[in-house]
């Protein structure tokens, strides 16, 4: 990943994000840990592979949506906008 500075309020986001996913990463973690740790070695390759893969990218998924529902959530706190009709032409 491509690191660049962020600003006050991004490195904020970014904490408050690493405290609420923590707990579900180590948790997937220690999953796939005892998963692992259940097979033999000739189990590891094919489909426990395509496994770990699988759980691994519906972590990531998991992450994206908490980021989503969390600024969806911010955007829709304040007041929406005004706007003003559009006028009707007089039927002839």
């Amino acid at each position: 990943m491509n690191e660049r500075p962020l600003t006050p309020e991004q490195e904020a986001e970014a904490q408050a994000l690493l405290g609420r996913l923590k707990s579900a990463c180590e948790q997937e973690a220690w999953q796939m840990a005892r998963w692992l740790a259940g097979k033999e070695d000739r189990q590891l390759l094919g489909g426990t592979e395509f496994e770990i893969r699988d759980r691994v990218h519906r972590l990531g998924a998991q992450v994206v949506e908490s980021v989503l529902q969390e600024r969806k959530k911010k955007a829709t706190a304040g007041r929406g906008l005004a706007v003003r009709t559009a006028r009707r032409e007089p039927a002839m």
